[in-house]
């Protein structure tokens, strides 16, 4: 508004930038955007909300996203952000927000995990251990295996290839 008042005013580009800073300090805007709003309202334009954009819609988080978004996800942990926004046509910030904020997921390496398990996961781990269980009763079973930090990792003999 006070462009538009300037502009009004008989003031110059220059005279109204200074007025700008003068008003608003360091909490005035660029430059460069008072010269394209001074030159807009020289121009004739009477409206000082901003044009529409194109891009991505600003309501990418609907219910329906997220819900395309958590069958992706279910289907392969393993893709990467970028692939699925641009399969959903929606920005990558929106698709990080969808994952962490809605779905209640968080990045660990390269897949999405929820935070919690679930009744299911938990059953699945209880059923990997009773295995592990089973096959630990062999002497050399335990001998090929090495632990660290929730994660087994068979070693390698090249004696024995």
């Amino acid at each position: 508004m006070a462009i538009k008042f300037c502009v009004k005013a008989s003031k110059s580009a220059v005279e109204t930038m200074k007025l700008i800073n003068k008003a608003y300090g360091s909490a005035a805007m660029s430059c460069a955007h008072v010269y394209w709003w001074y030159a807009s309202f020289q121009d004739g334009r009477e409206d000082v909300k901003d044009d529409a954009r194109s891009g991505h819609p600003l309501t990418a988080r609907t219910d329906e996203n997220v819900e395309s978004v958590r069958c992706l996800l279910t289907e392969d942990r393993r893709t990467t952000l970028q692939v699925i926004a641009d399969s959903l046509n929606i920005g990558k910030e929106t698709f990080r927000r969808i994952v962490t904020e809605d779905l209640g997921k968080r990045k660990i390496c390269t897949r999405f995990v929820p935070h919690a398990l679930t009744t299911e996961q938990k059953q699945e781990c209880l059923v990997y251990c009773q295995d592990l269980l089973l096959m630990g009763q062999d002497e050399r079973f335990w001998e090929n295996i090495i632990t660290s930090d929730e994660t087994w990792c068979f070693t390698y003999d090249p004696a024995t290839k």
